[in-house]
C-alpha cells in the first residue's frame, strides 16, 4: 500500500509512515478484511465508508502541507481510521461523529490501539468545537454543500482545512487562513457521503 500510495504522489513521509503504522485491517468488518489495503473505499454501516487509502493520504498531505501544527479537528470520525492516522501526525486531535454506534466503536478501537493524543465526541460537527477553537487544521469526511462559515472561523491564522464541497459533483477543497482573510485551492474531484446535521 504505502509503494502504492507514492506511486500516486504522495510525498509526505510522516504520513506515509502513518499509513504504514495504523492497522487498517482492524477498522472494516472482518468480511472485508482481505480488501482493506486495496484503494477502494468500503461500508463501515449506516450508510458510511471507510475513505480509500489514497483519499485519506492526500486529505491529510494536503492539510498538514508539511508544517509543524499542533491541534487539528476532524469531522466525521466514521470508524476512526482517519482519526488514528492523523493521531500519529499531529499532537492533539479532536475528532466527533454524529452516529453513536460508530462513535463507540471508533473509541474502542483507539484505545485497544493505545492512541491517547485524540479525543472523540458524540457530536454535531458542522457546529465545530468552539470550547477547543481555534484549530492549526479542520479536516472533513463529509461533503458539504457550502463552506460553513462556523467551521472557517475555528481555524487559527495561518490554520489549513481540507474538505470535500458539493452535491452532484464533488471537489476537495484546501482552504488557508490568512491575516488578511481565506485563500480557497480546488484540488482534485472526489465521492464522499454528504455531511449530516444533528446526532443520530
Amino acid at each position: 500500500m504505502i509503494a502504492r500510495l507514492r506511486d500516486q504522489g504522495i510525498q509526505d513521509e510522516a504520513v506515509l509512515a502513518a499509513m504504514y503504522e495504523v492497522p487498517r485491517h482492524l477498522f472494516v468488518d472482518e468480511a472485508l478484511a482481505s480488501r482493506a489495503y486495496d484503494d477502494v473505499s468500503l461500508p463501515i454501516n449506516y450508510e458510511q465508508t471507510i475513505s480509500r487509502p489514497y483519499i485519506v493520504a492526500r486529505m491529510v498531505e494536503a492539510l498538514r502541507g508539511f508544517s509543524d501544527m499542533k491541534r487539528v479537528f476532524e469531522v466525521g470520525t466514521g470508524c476512526g481510521y482517519q482519526a488514528a492516522v492523523l493521531a500519529h501526525v499531529f499532537p492533539e486531535v479532536c475528532t466527533v461523529e454524529r452516529i453513536e454506534p460508530l462513535y463507540e466503536r471508533a473509541r474502542k478501537l483507539l484505545s485497544d490501539l493505545g492512541i491517547r493524543n485524540a479525543e472523540l465526541r458524540h457530536a454535531d460537527g458542522s457546529n465545530g468545537l468552539p470550547d477547543k477553537a481555534p484549530f492549526d487544521g479542520i479536516i472533513l469526511a463529509a461533503a458539504a454543500p457550502v463552506m460553513s462559515r462556523t467551521l472557517r472561523e475555528q481555524l487559527a491564522i495561518g490554520g489549513r482545512m481540507v474538505l470535500p464541497m458539493g452535491t452532484q459533483e464533488q471537489w476537495l477543497y484546501l482552504i488557508e487562513r490568512e491575516a488578511s482573510g481565506f485563500r480557497e485551492s480546488r484540488l482534485e474531484p472526489v465521492k464522499f457521503v454528504p455531511l449530516l446535521m444533528g446526532k443520530a
